[in-house]
């Protein structure tokens, strides 16, 4: 009975851990199978940005109760901690064409049910005094927040432990036989159900299944500066790149998103784009002058899955009954405990509290 199982959950992710977790504290004997350590690609290597405003409007209402989740992690993760911090959010614009994207973006987060408003320039920079004062306005939301995106893995591995996962890391898997049996690095693993978790890989991952999905895969450059005197005290995003900054407890400054680098999930390597490195790092000074004279320490790049509607992936795979899939949601990160802990549900045969995000949608069609 060793590797027989209830639930094989593939890909150790942010989502695919909440699962695995969810369901072995609903009563089924789970496995938890990744090609490397937990949490170490996306969801390990992120900007930790906790953020209503980067978040598409239909997802407010997931990201609003994964916000709680990830504020009292230590109560859920058995003592995991990522520590995640409360900070007021301020997205701003420079430009009269930022500015009306702003308004927009802010008034359909607000009507999704987010809490921001729209405030001035002098109220933005009252809030954030290092914020370059040409600013035109800024949108605010008084529960933003960053977590140390490294920490995740360590966080989430002694709860997973605790509830009787299985946790079987560098065991990758390379395909699926029907009667659901897993060819693995290692010996084969057989499973009633099956959920793909695999991010920027759900897309070869539902072939095993005949299933065509098309997810994109967007780079993400990070860079990190040295330690610094307090120079931030909120969550900053600039309306017109998408690129986030924060100051950690240790005085680092994160910047991350903004223009992306290069390569691709299949042909690899991925690599820094120097121009676009260079033009986030210059939108960030502009943002903040206090960090001009900052040495940069170190840079890299995470992959981030996306669907055509920048909306995730959550629920059964059409036509294969007992697979599931979760995952591919922009700023997946702020929302993944959440949903992993809908998906669960759903799974366990329990009403989810707020709907799934079936994937029918995003069948590729074969032409007649």
């Amino acid at each position: 009975m060793s590797n027989r199982f209830d639930c094989a959950v593939v890909g150790a992710g942010v989502m695919g851990c909440s699962v695995a977790l969810f369901l072995a504290r609903g009563g089924m004997r789970v496995v938890l199978l990744d090609s490397g350590p937990i949490c170490r690609q996306a969801s390990g290597v992120n900007a930790g940005t906790l953020t209503m405003q980067m978040t598409r409007a239909a997802l407010i209402p997931y990201a609003m109760r994964a916000w709680e989740m990830w504020m009292r992690a230590p109560e859920w993760l058995d003592g995991g901690d990522v520590a995640a911090r409360l900070r007021p959010g301020l997205s701003v614009a420079f430009t009269p064409g930022e500015a009306a994207m702003l308004e927009e973006r802010a008034r359909v987060r607000r009507e999704a049910g987010a809490p921001i408003e729209v405030i001035d320039a002098a109220r933005a920079v009252a809030i954030e005094p290092s914020l370059n004062p040409a600013v035109l306005m800024a949108g605010f939301c008084p529960i933003d927040g960053f977590a140390s995106a490294y920490l995740t893995g360590r966080a989430f591995r002694p709860a997973l432990l605790a509830a009787g996962v299985d946790l079987r890391e560098g065991n990758a898997v390379h395909d699926v036989s029907p009667g659901f049996v897993l060819r693995t690095a290692h010996e084969p693993v057989h499973a009633a159900r099956v959920v793909l978790a695999g991010g920027v890989w759900l897309e070869p991952m539902a072939a095993w299944f005949g299933v065509k999905l098309r997810i994109k895969t967007l780079i993400n450059q990070l860079v990190v500066t040295e330690r610094l005197p307090p120079v931030m005290r909120s969550v900053l995003g600039v309306a017109s790149g998408l690129l986030s900054l924060k100051q950690f407890d240790n005085g680092t400054v994160l910047v991350g998103g903004g223009w992306q680098g290069i390569g691709d999930r299949d042909t690899g390597p991925v690599a820094v784009k120097p121009e676009n490195l260079l033009g986030n790092i210059r939108l960030a000074v502009h943002t903040i002058p206090a960090l001009r004279d900052a040495r940069m320490v170190r840079s890299w790049l995470g992959l981030e899955a996306e669907t055509d509607d920048a909306l995730p992936a959550i629920g059964r795979l059409p036509g294969v009954p007992d697979v599931w899939t979760i995952g591919s949601a922009h700023s997946g990160y702020t929302s993944g405990p959440y949903f992993g802990k809908l998906l669960a549900h759903a799974i366990l045969g329990e009403e989810p509290e707020l709907p799934l995000f079936p994937i029918d949608r995003l069948l590729v069609r074969e032409a007649a």
